[in-house]
């Protein structure tokens, strides 16, 4: 009875995501004259010079990191191999265009992240996030605490619990070592880094994050290059496919509409623009301009799913029938369907290589998980007590979740992941425009070092008295 309710919820709270995401990603590309677009250059311009951190906290590209993290994780294999299989080619049509909509909601909630952060005693970092600029920005605590206890649950718990699993069952499938002794080094490794607190979180995955990436896009690359007189073919599929060119598989009709709806769910979870999970990770960086972490997220966004998920699509495509035919292919195989067809391309050698990259992205989304967690943990109060509370059990989920089976656990946190998305929206609706009066601000200060510029809010507007600029100001230290 509970599973049938969840689920039920679970789906109806599935489509009004995909309308108002998808919506609030064109208002907002809208709103911002195109940031994503516009300023695309100094997003890379902004990660690159990043690194360094003049201040207190954790810089601009570790935060980077942290949100890249628990972006890029299994979805990005497993969610693309069930577009395809549901939607057909021209499902990943669909996911680029949430993704390329999603930036410029992206960089609105990290750029209100960053507007509305508080300073964090214990670790000289900062906190921030929906529950802050709900609660400060809107003057609704109580909104802002219900978000913060459907993130914890959802991530800090339950999501840890389902990468765990995913984790434990590559171990076994791929070494044969049994889930227990998967689960005790899991939780051993996960305890060492959590207790360390988010700074510990940022040093890992600021290495981790990027490297996983790359490796995984290089082995794309590769079979790319070996395939490249089949790419304009691959790609002509993806576009026939989008538009209803060509038979698609599954979905309530087929065709143009299973490509559009499962595309646009599965680049929504893949790249979670707009869900409230990223700001958390935005907020603790201590940037020179509330924008420059904006411009950052949102290219996290771009290298979530143009870059990672697009890889995976290709080398799919580019596989022989018998690993994926669109209307043939059940989804009964999505979770081994990209390491199939690597295997197909390259050879058996390649499966235990899929394995441990696998376990990286698995375990990077715990770490970035912990951090939203601890971020919104700290919102609700609690101190250094509660933090402890929360890290050991964290450690528990991963424990737990390695030798369990999850489909109810993972039915209720997409459930919970909803509710927090539904109220961030509402968050983002009236309070976007003050990220884009703050936009117009950076850009009229290009050319100022970083260390001269004022964060200017106009005199006598609803933003002037919102807004804590004094606040602000003390917390970056870089204002004049």
């Amino acid at each position: 009875m509970a599973d049938s309710i969840v689920g039920w919820l679970n789906e109806q709270l599935t489509w009004v995501l995909v309308f108002t995401l998808s919506g609030a990603g064109l208002i907002f590309t809208v709103l911002t004259r195109g940031v994503q677009f516009r300023l695309f250059g100094t997003m890379w311009k902004t990660i690159f010079s990043s690194r360094s951190n003049q201040g207190e906290g954790i810089s601009s590209f570790q935060a980077f990191a942290v949100s890249l993290a628990s972006r890029v994780g299994t979805g990005n294999i497993v969610g693309v191999a069930i577009a395809l299989t549901l939607g057909g080619p021209g499902a990943i049509f669909w996911m680029w265009v949430m993704a390329l909509l999603g930036m410029a909601t992206a960089f609105v909630e990290a750029t209100l992240a960053q507007l509305y952060k508080i300073r964090h005693g214990d670790d000289h970092t900062f906190r921030g996030g929906p529950a802050y600029y709900i609660t400060r920005g809107l003057g609704i605590h109580w909104l802002g605490s219900v978000f913060a206890a459907c993130l914890i649950f959802t991530f800090g718990f339950s999501f840890n619990m389902v990468q765990a699993n995913t984790i434990a069952g590559v171990v076994e499938g791929t070494w044969g070592v049994p889930p227990l002794w998967t689960a005790i080094g899991l939780a051993v490794l996960t305890a060492a880094i959590v207790f360390g607190g988010i700074k510990s979180v940022a040093r890992v995955t600021e290495w981790m994050a990027p490297i996983m990436a790359g490796v995984y896009v290089l082995l794309a690359l590769f079979v790319l290059v070996v395939r490249a007189p089949d790419i304009p073919g691959a790609l002509t599929r993806i576009f026939a496919g989008a538009f209803g060119f060509e038979e698609l598989a599954g979905g309530v009709t087929g065709g143009m509409l299973a490509a559009l709806l499962n595309g646009v769910k599965r680049g929504m979870f893949s790249n979670e623009a707009g869900m409230g999970s990223a700001p958390n990770a935005a907020a603790t960086a201590n940037a020179s301009h509330p924008v420059q972490q904006g411009l950052i997220q949102s290219a996290g966004v771009f290298v979530d799913t143009i870059m990672v998920c697009t890889a995976t699509a290709l080398m799919i495509l580019l596989s022989s029938p018998d690993v994926y035919t669109p209307g043939v292919t059940s989804r009964d195989v999505a979770a081994t369907l990209t390491q199939t067809a690597l295997s197909s391309e390259l050879g058996g050698w390649v499966m235990p290589v899929m394995a441990i990259l696998i376990f990286v992205f698995a375990f990077s989304s715990v770490l970035g998980n912990y951090t939203y967690a601890e971020v919104n943990q700290d919102f609700l109060g609690g101190g250094h007590v509660g933090n402890l509370v929360m890290r050991l059990l964290v450690v528990v989920a991963t424990f737990w979740g390695s030798v369990q089976s999850l489909g109810f656990v993972w039915s209720l946190a997409d459930v919970a992941m909803s509710i927090m998305a539904v109220i961030n929206l509402f968050a983002l609706a009236l309070l976007g425009k003050r990220a884009v009066a703050v936009l117009k601000d950076f850009q009229a200060q290009q050319g100022i070092p970083p260390m001269e510029r004022t964060l200017y809010l106009p005199e006598g507007s609803e933003m002037d008295l919102a807004v804590p600029g004094d606040l602000w100001t003390t917390e970056v230290g870089d204002r004049a």
